[in-house]
């Protein structure tokens, strides 16, 4: 049996490699977001004397400059090319995540004292330690953002390029549950980290794991068309959508396409629904990956160091993990059952757009015992991380490869904005509601108990919101020709 036989009887399976190098790029992602998260409460907030409004700036101003960054980081994914643009991207946000490590030392050196002599005098020093130390954080952030943007406008493309349509969902799905990871894994090894060698060495250390990413990368991923480890069977797999295309009558969609600029990608639709869908639910999701440590802190005294503390968070992110690669199968099924794939992945999402509106139960459940708002909420998670595999996917579904960064970045952007308004937004109602006591009160919740039934309430109907825009912007399957 000759060669070329022996390739059609035998697939490589190389695009699976690659999907988990993307899987493994989102957990180290995640992990960068998490250390902050996991070490504020116990550990940054007494050394500054940050306060929830202090820490929301932080968590929103980042969103900010994600946004900004992600307009652009699309386009120049496309213009760099993948390799280059993913491996600039996770630099970055590498050095990023390590520069956090150094706001001590900065603020120490700007005061001119100790940060412990600085809030042991009180008033105007202890003032200018949080404020100094809050901007500090902002420039590290600003940094991690700028790398961080250009993850998910690389990843989608590199999925495009190794994966017919009928598999992207689930594709994107396995990559993407490396944010759920990310944040599963965090609680186990932050905390520790920050308690015995410091905060600042768990910035470091799992700063520089993006660093032992890019050398794999580097070695291990090439256009399919031109890897040594990608087989003619298992090419012939990847651009089974050409073939159709051109039985169809269809041009086949390339990389050499021209590419549509970000003024042209605003005049269409399919743009402006895809905004929608990132603008009203990445919120929810950053709210979580942001607050769910501090909530079980403050709601129910559970510190992120603690054991209970620890497996609440991984309970969570556990339910998120499995329940939404499994979630993502579901447009797959409908596709193979004939049904068209922007269809497909529009009704599924109007399925996952219900799991939110749990959030309406966590609070109240909360009070029989902890377990149940985490149950809760990684049911909401799990929605929220099959919603955003999907919504990824149809960008394939309706755009030229050569756009699909571009329209990834602006929608990132869209997403980053959402999820600043939330931030912001809950840092200062957690810092006024905590101040207020029970004076402040919402369905029947005092102090941040109420404020945080407030925000339960915007995050469970934001995908309905999400859905129905978007299918009155684009009803039915319309793809675009650059």
């Amino acid at each position: 049996m000759n060669k070329e036989n022996m390739n059609k009887m035998l697939m490589s399976n190389w695009r699976w490699w690659i999907c988990g190098l993307l899987f493994a790029a989102t957990t180290v992602n995640y992990l960068d977001r998490q250390v902050l998260s996991l070490t504020a409460k116990e550990f940054i907030y007494p050394e500054f004397g940050w306060t929830d409004d202090n820490y929301g700036t932080i968590t929103a101003w980042f969103s900010i400059f994600y946004a900004f960054f992600m307009l652009f980081a699309g386009k120049f994914v496309d213009w760099m090319g993948t390799k280059k643009g993913y491996l600039w991207a996770i630099g970055i946000w590498s050095a990023g995540a390590c520069l956090h490590a150094l706001c001590g030392i900065g603020t120490e050196v700007i005061v001119g004292t100790s940060l412990e002599s600085a809030l042991e005098m009180g008033g105007e020093a202890a003032l200018a330690v949080s404020s100094i130390s809050v901007w500090l954080f902002l420039a590290a952030r600003a940094v991690l953002g700028l790398g961080e943007a250009g993850n998910f406008p690389a990843a989608i493309k590199v999925t495009a390029e190794y994966f017919p349509k009928k598999d992207r969902a689930f594709a994107t799905s396995i990559f993407n549950a490396g944010a759920s990871v990310g944040a599963l894994v965090a609680p186990l090894c932050i905390p520790p980290l920050a308690k015995y060698f410091g905060w600042e060495m768990a910035f470091i250390i799992i700063g520089a794991l993006g660093f032992i990413w890019m050398g794999f990368f580097v070695f291990m991923y090439d256009k399919p068309e031109h890897s040594k480890h990608v087989n003619a069977a298992e090419l012939e797999y990847i651009q089974q959508d050409n073939a159709i295309d051109a039985t169809a009558g269809k041009a086949a969609a390339t990389d050499a396409e021209p590419q549509i600029s970000l003024a042209k990608a605003f005049t269409y639709k399919q743009t402006w629904a895809f905004i929608a869908g990132k603008f009203f639910t990445d919120g929810v999701w950053w709210f979580f990956l942001f607050w769910a440590p501090g909530y079980f802190q403050d709601v129910y005294g559970y510190k992120a160091s603690s054991g209970t503390g620890m497996l609440l968070i991984m309970t969570l992110y556990a339910i998120v993990t499995f329940l939404s690669i499994a979630l993502c199968k579901l447009p797959t099924r409908y596709m193979n059952s004939g049904m068209e794939a922007y269809s497909a992945r529009m009704k599924a999402m109007l399925m996952f757009a219900f799991f939110p509106m749990l959030a309406l139960f966590a609070q109240p459940l909360g009070g029989v015992s902890a377990w149940l708002p985490a149950i809760i909420i990684g049911l909401v998670g799990a929605g929220h991380q099959a919603w955003s595999a999907n919504l990824f996917s149809t960008i394939g579904d309706m755009f030229p490869k050569s756009a699909i960064a571009t329209i990834t970045g602006i929608g990132g952007m869209a997403g980053g904005v959402g999820s600043f308004l939330i931030n912001k937004g809950s840092g200062k109602l957690f810092t006024y509601a905590g101040e207020m006591g029970d004076q402040f009160s919402f369905l029947g919740f005092e102090g941040k108990p109420a404020g945080y039934m407030i925000i339960f309430c915007v995050c469970a109907v934001a995908y309905i919101i999400a859905w129905s825009i978007m299918k009155t912007l684009v009803p039915k399957h319309s793809p675009i020709k650059a």
